[in-house]
C-alpha cells in the first residue's frame, strides 16, 4: 500500500488534494483478509480511528470531523453524500 501511495496517480492526486477537496480523511489498519471491508465497517473505523487530511478550504463537517453515512454502492458507484 505504501508503494501505491507514493507513486503514480495517487501521488499526483494527493498533491492537489489541498485545493480540490473541502473534506478528506484517512485511517490506517491491517486485516487478515485481502477482501475490502464492508462499507459500514470502513465508515465506523474511519470515524473512530481516522483523522482528517489537510485541505485549504475545509467545510464545517471537515472541521468537526463529521463523516456522512456511506450509502452502499450500486454497480461499483460510491456515494459519499
Amino acid at each position: 500500500m505504501k508503494s501505491y501511495m507514493l507513486s503514480g496517480p495517487h501521488r499526483g492526486a494527493m498533491r492537489r488534494l489541498l485545493d480540490w477537496c473541502d473534506e478528506a480523511a484517512l485511517v490506517h489498519w491491517g486485516q487478515e483478509s485481502p477482501d475490502p471491508p464492508a462499507w459500514l465497517d470502513a465508515q465506523r473505523r474511519l470515524q473512530s480511528e481516522g483523522r482528517t487530511s489537510k485541505v485549504n478550504h475545509p467545510s464545517e463537517d471537515h472541521r468537526a470531523f463529521r463523516i456522512a453515512a456511506l450509502i452502499e454502492p450500486i454497480r461499483g458507484e460510491t456515494v459519499l453524500k
